[in-house]
């Protein structure tokens, strides 16, 4: 299928150009700022499909919103009538059509003319009034107040919240995608009134917005991950991730370093516990302790290892050599004193994870040889 693309470098755009790429679709015709009006009277007469992205949302004097959204629209259908192309249309409108505003205005009047060019050659159109949307590569300052939060907090530079309490509409770029390729195939979700929308928003307060994109910062240093369960965090965090300085992707862990190695937390949660990194030096040994509640999990990663344990009321040991050659996990059972001794001659790493975190004024760690 040949599929015409307007707006293809902006924010929805690049998006869609890269899952169209990702979904097999490869004759695409992508129409940009670079292009001309003949590159569009082309790519109208061979299309098959249109996705109509392009327009004007802050233009240096308000006369542009009427050229970039009305006049470029009639221009585009225009084309289409004349090469007598069927395809279907498929326009990103904006809730902000319903007000009375310039841009609005020419919002509006791009639905009209659309509607009635199906009107006029049976063609199918499909108008989606997009909410305020986010995701990656959306521009700070430009498209969405979400990626200018996360783009400032990330460079610890100041955000401008006029009214915590005013609530926002937000649509995931994902889930746009995933409506905008059902569309392509013929499955648009279309409401009573004609247009056709994204199943999935999320009303949010801006202040709630700001605290989320915050907590997302300082999670670097409470290690603390956040709620992946939660739909809504789990993709505007992944949105923030996207906005970090390109010399910021790392960050250091607090390293408690003794002469028997290190121990050193790398992520919290507040309900699956946290995740460690244990070294220990060659001959070390290292535990020797039992819990009532806390339990654990051991993955040996590099060198040679052997894990103890024995039921604080009984004699017997049980014994598990582990090595980083076979990657194998080992679950600390409560009531069982444990220890691990490194028996290699090279470094011996863990990956610890137990299942509550660390609490000093409740460590549930008492001493006991094995």
């Amino acid at each position: 299928m040949k599929i015409l693309i307007t707006g293809a470098s902006g924010f929805v755009g690049k998006n869609l150009v890269a899952e169209l790429k990702n979904r097999g679709y490869e004759d695409l015709f992508l129409f940009t700022r670079e292009n001309t009006l003949e590159n569009l009277k082309q790519f109208t007469k061979e299309c098959e499909f249109v996705f109509h992205l392009a327009g004007i949302n802050r233009p240096e004097n308000e006369e542009e919103f009427m050229e970039g959204n009305f006049r470029f629209t009639s221009k585009l259908l225009e084309f289409l009538k004349m090469h007598n192309n069927k395809s279907p249309v498929l326009i990103t409108s904006s809730i902000q059509a319903e007000k009375n505003t310039s841009y609005g205005e020419s919002k509006k009047l791009a639905e009209e003319v659309i509607f009635n060019f199906s009107k006029e050659t049976g063609g199918e159109v499909y108008v989606y009034r997009l909410p305020n949307l986010f995701g990656k590569w959306s521009k700070p300052n430009y498209n969405s107040v979400v990626a200018t939060y996360c783009y400032n907090i990330a460079r610890n530079l100041d955000i401008k919240v006029n009214d915590p309490e005013a609530e926002l509409t937000l649509c995931y770029i994902d889930d746009v995608l995933e409506e905008f390729v059902g569309a392509l195939q013929g499955s648009p979700t279309k409401l009573n009134n004609s247009y056709c929308t994204i199943q999935k928003t999320y009303p949010i307060k801006l202040d709630e917005l700001v605290d989320h994109i915050e907590s997302f910062k300082e999670s670097r240093t409470t290690l603390s991950i956040p709620n992946m369960e939660d739909d809504f965090t789990k993709k505007l965090y992944s949105t923030y991730l996207s906005f970090l300085p390109k010399d910021q992707f790392s960050y250091d862990l607090k390293m408690n370093v003794d002469n028997r190695g290190s121990f050193t937390e790398f992520l919290r949660t507040s309900d699956r516990g946290q995740v460690s990194v244990n070294v220990s030096k060659p001959g070390i040994t290292k535990g020797n302790h039992w819990h009532h509640t806390k339990n654990e999990k051991f993955l040996v990663v590099s060198g040679e290892g052997l894990i103890r344990f024995r039921e604080i009321h009984s004699a017997d040991i049980i014994e598990y050599q582990v090595s980083g050659e076979k990657l194998q996990v080992v679950d600390i059972p409560v009531g069982y004193s444990h220890s691990i001794v490194n028996i290699g001659d090279s470094d011996l790493v863990t990956v610890m994870w137990v299942n509550e975190c660390f609490n000093p004024k409740n460590p549930d760690t008492s001493y006991l040889e094995v």
